[in-house]
């Protein structure tokens, strides 16, 4: 038999992670609505792919910055050792959100140097592509989108799978 219902293909998720808390509570809203969905209809949960870009590193030789300090090729391997222990500790937190909340799902988790937008959109589109990405919303206004871009905007654009970009409760209202 050639794929169809009788052979159900796990279906892959995409979850964007960073440090912000937009990106979590994304993370807890996809294992909340789609993995527990999954679960609901007996189905296969969604194998959950976190994806945590970190920025690369410029090229800097013995340069003077702004401030007048001299940044040597020790200081910045020291910059990315600490930026490769940040990305582990969002990866672990997400580990451990997913733990909690989808004991059972299976997680991968994917730490890339680069542009948030080229490292996610790359891995919705590797192993034979994502069925979803999800992402937080940093909730930028216009000034800050155009100055900084919107990595969500830019995934929307160019993914060839549905993106759902998560906004977080606006906290200020709950008594409303």
């Amino acid at each position: 038999m050639e794929g169809g219902m009788d052979s159900p293909t796990p279906r892959r998720v995409v979850v964007a992670v960073d440090e912000s808390e937009e990106s979590m509570h994304a993370l807890t809203w996809c294992l909340s609505n789609v993995v527990s969905s999954a679960a609901a209809t007996k189905s296969p949960p969604p194998k959950v792919v976190l994806v945590h870009a970190r920025p690369a590193r410029p090229l800097y030789y013995p340069v003077i910055d702004g401030g007048g300090y001299v940044l040597t090729q020790e200081v910045m391997e020291s910059m990315d050792r600490y930026m490769a222990s940040a990305a582990d500790t969002v990866v672990a937190k997400a580990r451990n959100i997913c733990a909690a909340m989808s004991p059972g799902v299976r997680v991968e988790a994917r730490v890339e140097k680069g542009d948030p937008r080229e490292v996610i959109c790359g891995a919705a589109e590797e192993a034979g592509g994502a069925d979803m990405v999800v992402m937080g919303s940093h909730g930028y206004g216009f000034l800050q989108r155009t100055l900084l871009g919107s990595v969500s905007n830019h995934c929307v654009q160019h993914c060839k799978c549905p993106v759902l970009v998560v906004k977080r409760p606006n906290n200020d209202n709950k008594a409303q």
